[in-house]
């Protein structure tokens, strides 16, 4: 998902361009062109966008279960790719609710093709902008209880988005306490050479494209009780098994799971 842009079919989207990571086919050339140009400069694209769905497999994991959520907001979902987070949350909890937010046609689509729920829980899909929480947050109170505690997702999306902080601070202060914030972000902490070349395809675009370092990215959660391990990079957020140092040049974001006291 991405901030305001025209989704026309000649122009690329972020979404879409996620999606041809992940080796899905629901992108335009247009999208194909502008990843590849990606690929060139982090080869390992592909590697980053696995470890952000294993980082929301974990993320929700927790959340459904240990942390007891019950509500999940997931803005900038992209094209579907199971198992989704409904179906982790459902799992742990079938009477979970979930609302899906993208700002593409297509994403939504295919939202509401593929993502059904359980009977005893409820599935929604927005299309919005993450550049409009008020919206967002207005139309998903058809589905979610604002007054009970919401998992809110933001996967991957707030480096894409031009004034994150106050959108997050937004979204966060209309969420009751027990909530919790689960987020990725991209840095070029490990690899700034890659990750400049990497902005660079994105602006040149037309695409916002804004990667943080450990510190601002540690902002997103002021005031807000960090889970441990806390802001780590993604792939090392309560993995099973240990992965390599090498694995952090590869994947160049932090994770981080936060409740809202």
């Amino acid at each position: 998902m991405q901030g305001k842009h025209d989704l026309k079919q000649h122009e690329p989207h972020i979404a879409r361009m996620y999606d041809y990571y992940l080796g899905g086919k629901d992108h335009y050339q247009v999208d194909a062109e502008a990843a590849e140009k990606v690929l060139e400069a982090l080869p390992e694209v592909r590697v980053a966008a696995q470890a952000n769905r294993g980082f929301i497999h974990r993320a929700t994991r927790y959340l459904a279960g240990e942390a007891g959520v019950r509500q999940f907001l997931d803005i900038g979902t992209g094209i579907p790719t199971e198992p989704n987070l409904h179906q982790i949350a459902q799992e742990q909890a079938p009477d979970a609710r979930v609302v899906y937010v993208d700002n593409d046609p297509i994403v939504l689509a295919h939202a509401r093709a593929l993502m059904v729920g359980t009977r005893e829980g409820r599935t929604d899909y927005i299309q919005a902008d993450a550049t409009e929480p008020e919206a967002i947050l207005a139309a998903a109170a058809r589905t979610l209880d604002f007054s009970q505690p919401v998992g809110l997702s933001l996967i991957a999306l707030l480096n894409f988005v031009p004034g994150a902080y106050e959108v997050t601070a937004t979204l966060v202060d209309a969420l009751a306490p027990g909530s919790y914030l689960a987020m990725t972000h991209l840095t070029a902490d490990f690899d700034p050479e890659g990750v400049g070349a990497t902005v660079k395809v994105y602006t040149e675009r037309g695409l916002y494209c804004h990667p943080r370092d450990k510190a601002e990215i540690g902002r997103f959660f002021d005031g807000m009780e960090l889970v441990e391990p806390g802001v780590v990079p993604i792939h090392r957020w309560r993995a099973p098994v240990e992965p390599p140092k090498t694995m952090d040049v590869k994947v160049p974001g932090y994770a981080a799971v936060a409740r809202k006291p």
